[in-house]
């Protein structure tokens, strides 16, 4: 008979999902600030590139705290979240609101991430994890900071540009 799965198993699975996400989104990053026409939106993809590796590496240690290798399992939410930001990318190329469609495909990833960190922050909680648990809160409020920066630059500048042009 199978072993049951137990929240730990859960944990473990999300832990290389997320770990998965964050490795495409730092080959997705730097295209997007490529791509980026607005000089704060380039600026927020590049700090948060940095800050992307920052969560690599504090996945790493949450991966050393429950004795595990660091690998990834395939996330189908981010690869499809990454492939709408390229299409967006192909689509828009050089139009006003190629750097709205960028804010809104960003944004998705960092609604994914809060989602994600959120949920593994509270099972590392269950689970007894304290050290875990403040990585995984360092993160979230990370994803969280941009999250509001990414809005600040759509609402501020991007959105009115992309309808008035």
């Amino acid at each position: 008979m199978a072993k049951q799965k137990m929240l730990e198993d859960l944990f473990h699975d999300s832990l290389k999902d997320i770990y998965f996400a964050e490795k495409k989104i730092l080959t997705t990053l730097p295209k997007m600030a490529k791509a980026a026409q607005s000089a704060d939106l380039k600026a927020a993809f590049e700090k948060h590139r940095s800050e992307t590796e920052g969560h690599v590496a504090r996945l790493e240690q949450v991966f050393a705290i429950i004795d595990k290798k660091p690998q990834g399992k395939t996330c189908p939410a981010i690869v499809g979240i990454t492939d709408e930001g390229a299409e967006i990318m192909e689509e828009y190329k050089g139009s006003p609101a190629l750097d709205a469609g960028l804010l809104a495909a960003a944004q998705s990833v960092e609604h994914y991430e809060i989602s994600r960190y959120g949920t593994m922050r509270t099972w590392a909680g269950e689970l007894g994890l304290k050290d875990a648990v403040a990585l995984l809160e360092a993160t979230l409020k990370e994803e969280k900071a941009t999250d509001e920066t990414l809005t600040g630059i759509a609402t501020t500048a991007v959105n009115q540009q992309a309808e008035a042009a």
